[in-house]
Parts: C-alpha cells; sequence; structure tokens
C-alpha cells in the first residue's frame, strides 16, 4: 500500500489528476522510487509543455565525472534533467563502476536522473576486452560449462555489483545494456534476434530474481536503422524505449526505424544523440535544429541524451536555446519529490 501511494501522490503533482493510474514496471518487484519516475515518462507525450528531458552523456568509466554538466550550466544557466555514465575500462578490457557510481550518486542527490550503459567486454575473448570482435555466439554465453558462459556469469557479477552499490544508495538507474544491437559494430550485435531476445531476458531475469536490483528501469536502444523493432524482448522485459542517431538531420529520412519503437508502446527517447555523424564531429551544429526536428517529425520523444565530446551540448552551439525550449525538462524542471536523496 505504502509503494502505491508513493507513485499515486508522484502522479498526482506532475499530471493534476487525480485519478491516474500507476504503469507496471518490467520487475513487478521494482520500488517505489524507480514505478514513480515510470509513471512521469508515461505523463509526458500527452503534455503541452515541458515534455523532453534533457541528458548529458558524460564519459565512460574512470573518465565520468560533473565538469561537463557544469560547463553546460555555465554556458545555458540550466543543468540536464539526466546524466549519463558508462561501465567500460576499456584499459584494462574490463568494466569499472566506482568512477561513474561516484558521479551517478553526486548528480541524484542534486536532484538529477541517472542512465548507466556499458560497452561490455566480450566473455568469449580469454583475453578481455574484444568489445568490436567479429563472429561470436551469443548462444555460448547460455551455455552451463562453457568458459564463456563462466566468464559471462562473472561479467554480470560486476555489473550487478555496480547497480546494487546504487541500490544501495537509493538511486534509481535507467539501465541500458546492449546498446545498438541491431548494428553489426559490437560483438553482441547483429546477431539471431531470437538468441538476442534469450541473452537479453537471461541478464534480466539474474539482474531482478537473483541479484534483486528492484532500483532498474530496463531501456530498450537500438541504433535508428532497419530491424528497430526486432530485438525487442517483449513488455515484461523493457521499460523504455529509443534510438541511438548521430546526424544533423532531424527528420524521418535520416532517423529511421521510429514508428517501429513507439508502437512498441513504451515511453520513447533518444538514447543517444550525436550531431554531424558517429566519428570526429566539428563541433559547430545549431542545436536548435535537434529540438526544431523533435517536434515536426518525432513528437512522441520524452527524452535524450546527447553524446559527449565534441557532440555535447558543451562543446556545440545554441544549446542554451535548446535547454530553453517550451518543450524541455531540466533537473530543476523536475518535479519536485521525484528523486529523493536517500541513503
Amino acid at each position: 500500500m505504502k509503494r502505491l501511494l508513493f507513485s499515486l501522490v508522484v502522479l498526482m503533482a506532475v499530471t493534476g489528476c487525480p485519478a491516474a493510474t500507476g504503469v507496471e514496471p518490467a520487475n513487478p518487484k521494482a520500488n517505489d522510487q524507480a514505478r514513480a519516475i515510470l509513471n512521469y515518462f508515461y505523463t509526458l507525450a500527452s503534455r503541452s509543455d515541458k515534455r523532453v528531458l534533457s541528458g548529458q552523456f558524460t564519459d565512460f568509466g574512470r573518465g565520468a565525472g560533473l565538469r561537463l554538466m557544469s560547463e553546460i550550466h555555465e554556458r545555458t544557466g540550466h543543468w540536464p534533467a539526466i546524466l549519463g555514465a558508462d561501465y567500460a575500462d576499456f584499459g584494462k578490457g574490463s568494466l569499472t563502476y566506482e568512477t561513474p557510481n561516484r558521479t551517478a550518486l553526486e548528480y541524484w542527490h542534486q536532484g538529477g536522473l541517472v542512465t548507466i550503459s556499458a560497452h561490455l567486454y566480450n566473455p568469449a575473448n580469454p583475453q578481455g576486452g574484444g568489445l568490436r570482435d567479429k563472429g561470436v555466439d551469443l548462444a555460448r554465453l547460455l551455455a552451463p560449462g562453457t568458459e564463456t558462459h563462466t566468464r559471462w556469469m562473472q561479467e554480470l557479477d560486476l555489473l550487478a555489483a555496480g547497480l546494487q552499490e546504487l541500490k544501495a544508495a537509493g538511486v534509481v538507474v535507467l539501465w541500458r545494456p546492449f546498446h545498438e544491437m541491431n548494428g553489426g559494430w559490437f560483438w553482441w550485435g547483429a546477431k539471431d534476434p531470437d538468441t538476442f531476445i534469450r541473452v537479453w531476458r537471461q541478464m534480466f531475469d539474474y539482474f531482478t530474481q537473483t541479484k534483486a536490483l528492484d532500483n532498474l528501469l530496463w531501456v530498450y536502444s537500438p541504433n535508428h536503422g532497419a530491424q528497430t523493432a526486432a530485438y525487442y524482448a517483449g513488455d515484461r522485459y523493457v521499460d523504455l524505449v529509443g534510438l541511438d542517431a548521430y546526424t544533423d538531420f532531424i527528420d524521418p529520412q535520416h532517423i529511421k526505424g521510429y514508428d517501429e519503437v513507439v508502437a512498441l508502446g513504451k515511453p520513447f527517447g533518444f538514447t543517444e544523440f550525436g550531431p554531424h555523424g558517429s566519428s570526429n564531429p566539428p563541433g559547430d551544429y545549431d542545436y536548435r535544429r535537434f529540438i526544431e526536428g523533435i517536434t515536426a517529425n518525432f513528437p512522441k520523444a520524452t527524452f535524450f541524451m546527447s553524446w559527449n565530446s565534441k557532440w555535447s551540448l558543451a562543446q556545440n552551439h545554441d544549446t542554451k536555446e535548446l535547454l530553453d525550449h517550451p518543450w524541455i525538462v531540466n533537473r530543476e524542471d523536475l518535479p519536485q519529490g521525484l528523486v529523493r536523496a536517500g541513503k
């Protein structure tokens, strides 16, 4: 009863509707605050303003920090609503969560939301690393008795340790595993969809049931293009959906697969956005074009996360105009009580 009351109180504060009904998360044991945040996402697309949460990826592993968020605030007077970090430790071919978690926890305590991804090392590679290895058989991850399965379970345990640390601190995580799975550039990408879905569901079950990670909202984020819905694990395994897109042009000719992902019925966002393309951006993008494209062509969008470096909100033009836009929700605009400091 306490869980239901908390979710409804937050939802009523956001919508002004005393009869609002909570949405059931993918994990039926999700904690009160995860439920309230998910409910909030569901209210956004029907609003006339304050309906798209701003976000910024900070960096991988030990590079994560608040410097980029502070630069954005200095330039625009706004803090992005969502901070992104990644557990990758490229130097060691492994994962690390200490610095990403410290960064996430600090931003959460300041009133912001948090999304975590992981550029996973390849468990079929005994040397570690192998982010872009080819020819990986995903079924081997699920085959007990194999070395690949053993290393995969060790990798899951390492991920879970980081996420459990955030749970203990009261942080809800928008958890975005296996991003861009429909593309062929990561070891888990462009595989047989049915096998991929089995791997997603195995991670989900292990994290939610064995590890009791009730602080996660699960985010499905293919790359824009073909087969954007083919790898979807099902409504019982996903809370939010989105597209990764690296382009200057925010229209259906340049960003494909929107209709298929929106049809899945979950709150939609641009889970990664980068102007220019996926490499060597010049850092001269007019970010007004981004929000103009969303309002004209992608009206179901409820959040976005700009990538770092020269794709970022700190390195391009007219980011103040973007974050000033009536549709944009910045950290200071989040409903009171939605993010609680916790422990």
